[in-house]
């Protein structure tokens, strides 16, 4: 059989048997957010262009070559959201957000779009977890957002990880930085990518950000933007590395981290593992003081990360770190009959009313394959429910880990069932714990 079409390169299905591992991170990542005083924002997977020209930077890749952007049916230029905070600035002004109390924290899980050269750890379409923190100024918040990020990492049990550290200073100081860079990179320009001699006379700090291996090696020696920032933005960096040591967050100095956004101010950083190869870079983020004002609002400092979570599974999975499986089918109930069949499918929805996971046939098997089916769905247990069970009001339940059978009252069983699922987890527990003294029958009469 032919198939009409496939999933498009760059893009991904994430499948039933591997999704639990998707939702298990981002479930984390908003409960951990969550206890930092974070609240969940969903914006619009579109937007209009000169959203992202103007907050992400005309000069970035991201921009001059990697959105995917359109003209919608009313000729309006539209873009698939490359990256979160921008249309998160966006939400904030839009709906006067910067008249509710300071700072203003947000999180978020979205799918964003990039039209990159596909490879591992990389992808035209991608999940980001991410924060912003709009209306903070004080170096405290800069610390409070990595230890977040920190906390999320060391929950999962991701070890290796590097975070590298840098400020690349406010407007003004930068002016003579990029004074400095154009200097440099002068002298070097026929050996500099075409992109990059345009960057020279209107950014020459994204040269540093280039993928090409020529630029990369040029871009070694170029001067370092520590040597230039201000007094303000130095004593800002100073502080923000005292709270760190004070919340014992270890951390090195990167004078090479600029980050690929134009937005960017003062603190970047960076989570960087060498366990997937090219793609290390695993988290990112900074400060954006001007992001707000730039798209048309009041001052308001600002900043946040973002988090590739297909770049953080890819880590656990070469860490051989393992995530919790689903609990799966609790009870599996096979009808022998059509009359059985009714009465299967209402034991099975009164067991789901009961927060019980149940299934029950839908296609009309024989019970010799529904109990295939039950084991190849991994049913902890199973009913077989006919004409017999039905007239007595009684069935077996059985085990179909050890094949033990139990037998119970069918008026009954979706009341009980959850209660006999929390008692068998005791004497589990208390099995494999085998300590002396212990009295199980008054933990199962606390139950």
């Amino acid at each position: 059989m032919a198939l009409v079409t496939k999933a498009i390169k760059g893009t991904q299905d994430i499948l039933p048997s591997e999704v639990y591992k998707n939702q298990f991170i981002e479930s984390t990542m908003l409960e951990i957010a969550d206890k930092f005083g974070f609240r969940e924002l969903r914006t619009p997977v579109f937007e209009h262009t000169e959203l992202f020209q103007r907050g992400v930077g005309e000069t970035t890749d991201v921009v001059q070559k990697e959105m995917y952007t359109f003209n919608d049916k009313g000729e309006r230029s539209i873009t698939l959201r490359p990256e979160g905070t921008a249309g998160a600035v966006r939400a904030f002004l839009e709906h006067g957000l910067f008249n509710e109390a300071l700072p203003q924290k947000f999180c978020y899980v979205l799918n964003c779009y990039r039209y990159e050269k596909p490879q591992a750890g990389r992808w035209r379409e991608f999940q980001q977890f991410g924060v912003e923190m709009l209306g903070a100024a004080h170096p405290a918040a800069d610390a409070e957002i990595i230890s977040l990020a920190n906390e999320i990492f060391a929950f999962l049990g991701v070890e290796n990880l590097r975070l590298e550290l840098n400020s690349i200073g406010c407007p003004e100081c930068r002016k003579n930085y990029h004074n400095a860079l154009k200097e440099y990179f002068e002298a070097k320009k026929e050996n500099l990518c075409p992109t990059c001699l345009e960057r020279l006379g209107k950014n020459p700090m994204r040269i540093l950000d280039c993928k090409s291996p020529i630029c990369k090696e040029i871009s070694e020696g170029a001067p370092a933007i520590l040597d230039y920032i201000c007094d303000d933005c130095s004593a800002h960096f100073e502080s923000v590395r005292k709270y760190l040591d004070k919340m014992n967050i270890e951390y090195v100095v990167n004078p090479r981290i600029v980050r690929g956004l134009d937005y960017y101010t003062r603190t970047v950083f960076e989570f960087v593992s060498t366990d997937i190869g090219a793609q290390g870079t695993v988290c990112g983020g900074g400060r954006y003081d001007g992001l707000v004002e730039e798209l048309g609002g009041p001052h308001t400092p600002s900043l946040g990360f973002a988090l590739g979570t297909g770049r953080l599974l890819m880590l656990m999975a070469a860490q051989g770190i393992e995530i919790p499986k689903p609990n799966g089918c609790d009870i599996y109930i096979a009808p022998m009959g059509e009359n059985a069949s009714y009465e299967a499918a209402a034991i099975t929805a009164d067991l789901r009313a009961n927060g019980v996971s149940a299934q029950t046939d839908v296609v009309g098997r024989s019970l010799k394959a529904q109990m295939k089916y039950a084991d190849k769905i991994g049913a902890k247990y199973t009913v077989v429910l006919g004409d017999n069970e039905i007239e007595n009001g009684k069935a077996n339940l059985k085990n179909m880990d050890n094949g033990e059978i139990t037998e119970v009252e069918l008026a009954d069983l979706a009341e009980n069932f959850m209660n006999f699922l929390v008692q068998q987890a005791t004497l589990s527990l208390a099995e494999s714990l085998d300590v002396e003294g212990v009295d199980l029958s008054s933990i199962l009469g606390s139950i």
